[in-house]
């Protein structure tokens, strides 16, 4: 087994804390994993992009040329990446932001009101946890509960409060890629 994700946005949607997220529980499951951010120039606002390679067997090279999911969080990640997904691969757009439609037919693709879904939960931010949710439903990888246990041990101290919210935002992913699949 290997899987080859994408994801990408722009700096501060949370792209990269995905991939860190499915990176470590993948590791805490015994897979070979390897996790490869890419920043823009720009800070908050610049592109952002990683690759995460989960694997039950040794992986060779962390660099990726093409993605078997793909998860966008807006417009020109969309544009850019959306032609790496190989043939009967998976890209999960957020629909919220990007108005654009895939016109891939060789590829399944799902779109996930992000944004909307983060703003019904009152958590704006949490976009990336949505998409995040939608991916395990989809992939089937790394567990909902290991996430949340992830998610427990990030969120400690003065940011506990925030652990709950971020796991119904998954939950809520999750659960709309099941409806929609």
């Amino acid at each position: 087994m290997i899987q080859r994700i994408l994801i990408a946005g722009q700096g501060g949607q949370g792209a990269l804390r995905i991939g860190q997220m499915i990176a470590y529980t993948a590791i805490q499951k015994g897979l070979e994993t390897t996790w490869l951010p890419s920043y823009g120039a720009e800070m908050r606002g610049g592109t952002a992009n990683c690759s995460v390679i989960v694997s039950d067997e040794e992986i060779a090279c962390p660099m990726l040329t093409e993605a078997d999911y793909c998860l966008v969080m807006n417009t020109p990640s969309f544009r850019k990446f959306k032609d790496m997904v190989v043939p009967g691969g998976m890209l999960v757009i957020n629909s919220s932001m990007i108005a654009e439609k895939s016109d891939r037919q060789d590829i399944r693709t799902l779109y996930v009101p992000a944004d909307a879904i983060a703003d019904e939960v009152g958590n704006k931010r949490g976009v990336n946890m949505v998409m995040l949710g939608a991916y395990l439903a989809l992939a089937g990888t790394v567990s909902l509960e290991a996430i949340y246990a992830y998610i427990d041990y990030s969120f400690q101290g003065r940011k506990a409060a925030f652990a709950e919210p971020n796991k119904e935002l998954v939950k809520r992913g999750y659960d709309c890629a099941r409806e929609c699949v």
